[in-house]
């Protein structure tokens, strides 16, 4: 069996056993979030996401969103996977500071960090250029795809693309200037966000903590440089995408350390000349048995890396032998 279909039966039974997850209602019958601002700094808030596969039950609230109180007005990093969340994310916002939204960014074009895009101003709504293309090309597919995971939890949910490319390095609002990193890694274009006011450095998908990074639109390699591009960066704290907020720097060096096994394992395996099902069974070490979902993450991982893993790995044989 060629390298293409075994990824596409692979990655089609594990989609299959996430989609079959029961739908159940949520937390109560209104579909209620029950977000909560943390405060993590200085007029900055994280409403942090739960560690767990998008389903029915927790509505897809498994991102973390952040917004930051200026003299000028509110600044919101990203906006959640749905409508509800969008409209629950704006009542949060406005009971706590009682101002205006003048900026969203979008830190990349995954569904639940930007599908409560349509609740705010798209003319306010920036991101990297590669993450609004990436969405008007895949956000359709993410749309259909969270409708069937979420189900009620989507109701009315429009796709809205960002309406300002950044194609600038900063932007400065009331006292806080925001350094807008571009990188890339986790997806072609992951935007990190250094507020210099308060030393908050809002990292997106591009470090997980406690939690297993997932790689469906992964380049290992960028990954780890924009980790070490990250640490660099002088900071007081990190808000990873997925995760509590990290004063320590736990979330690079984590990050960093799962992906480098992740990669060394799986081109090992491709050595031994392990199928795609044999090499989802790895054993995992000890220090990352505690990383939430990382037996499933593993299988998906396998899913989106191997197949290339494997041409780079495995000797090319002619069709005549040679």
């Amino acid at each position: 069996m060629d390298i293409f279909r075994r990824s596409l039966l692979l990655n089609a039974a594990v989609m299959a056993a996430y989609s079959a997850l029961p739908l159940r209602t949520g937390h109560a019958a209104d579909f209620n979030y029950q977000l909560k601002a943390s405060r993590i700094a200085d007029n900055t808030y994280a409403v942090i996401g739960k560690l767990e596969y998008f389903t029915g039950h927790n509505g897809g609230a498994v991102v973390n969103t952040a917004f930051i109180e200026t003299s000028d007005g509110v600044i919101v990093i990203d906006t959640g996977p749905s409508k509800r969340y969008g409209e629950q994310l704006k009542k949060l916002i406005r009971e706590t500071t009682g101002k205006e939204i003048v900026r969203v960014y979008n830190t990349h074009f995954h569904p639940d960090h930007c599908f409560g895009n349509q609740l705010f101003d798209v003319k306010q709504i920036a991101a990297l250029p590669k993450t609004i293309s990436g969405l008007k090309e895949s956000g359709e597919g993410f749309s259909d795809n969270f409708y069937r995971l979420l189900g009620d939890w989507m109701r009315g949910t429009e796709l809205t693309i960002p309406g300002l490319p950044i194609t600038f390095s900063s932007e400065k609002f009331g006292d806080h200037r925001l350094e807008l990193i571009a990188l890339s890694g986790h997806t072609d274009a992951d935007l990190a966000i250094l507020d210099h006011k308060t030393g908050v450095l809002f990292a997106g998908d591009l470090c997980f903590l406690d939690r297993t990074p997932t790689t469906p639109h992964a380049d290992l390699s960028q990954w780890q440089a924009s980790l070490a591009q990250l640490k660099k960066v002088p900071h007081k704290i990190i808000l990873p995408g997925h995760g509590i907020a990290d004063p320590t720097d736990r979330s690079i060096e984590q990050t960093s350390d799962y992906l480098n096994w992740l990669e060394k394992s799986l081109i090992e395996q491709a050595r031994q000349g392990k199928d795609m099902i044999e090499a989802a069974k790895l054993e995992i070490p000890q220090k990352f048995e505690k990383l939430k979902l990382i037996k499933a993450e593993i299988e998906r991982s396998v899913a989106h890396l191997y197949p290339k893993i494997e041409q780079n790995v495995l000797p090319v044989i002619s069709p005549g032998g040679r």
